[in-house]
């Protein structure tokens, strides 16, 4: 899968995000401007040691993302869509956009996507969810409609083992 993070502001969430990346073997993408530096303690420590091998890509503005992705099917993740995440069908090289903290994706930009974009139900009057957040709710239902490919499906114990 792929994670596209639209201008976002906060380097703690973008290190969360880029350690569930890494977790779940996706890449993640970066469309400027961002709100921080890459090199900020807070984004490196969110992302603990993870980020070092997180794929992240950069883009100066999303029609670079566009010329450099042809076709891709991206799922825009807006409160203003129609649809809720749960009716989408996830193939496993999507891409699920995010937009910034304080403003979400242009409404310039998702007026071309009203088919792919979903929304994360909430009760009214909720405005969002932390973008980290949001992200492993979407990011981890489109796993799931994928059969968790390449996850490992079992946990082990550390020191004991499982009685049963």
């Amino acid at each position: 899968m792929n994670i596209i993070l639209h201008q976002p502001e906060i380097p703690a969430n973008t290190g969360n995000i880029g350690r569930t990346c890494v977790a779940t073997g996706s890449s993640l993408h970066l469309i400027e401007p961002l709100g921080f530096r890459i090199n900020e303690k807070e984004l490196k420590r969110a992302g603990m040691d993870y980020w070092e091998r997180l794929d992240v890509w950069r883009y100066m503005n999303f029609e670079e993302f566009r010329d450099r992705h042809p076709g891709a099917r991206i799922w825009m993740a807006t409160t203003k869509a129609r649809r809720s995440y749960a009716e989408a069908s996830f193939a496993p090289n999507d891409y699920l956009m995010f937009g910034k903290e304080s403003a979400g994706i242009p409404e310039e930009i998702l007026v071309d996507y009203e088919e792919t974009s979903i929304r994360i139900p909430m009760l009214p009057g909720t405005r969002s969810l932390n973008l980290s957040n949001a992200v492993a709710v979407v990011l981890y239902e489109a796993l799931r409609q994928n059969d968790f490919a390449s996850l490992q499906k079992a946990g082990e114990l550390h020191r004991l083992h499982w009685k049963g």
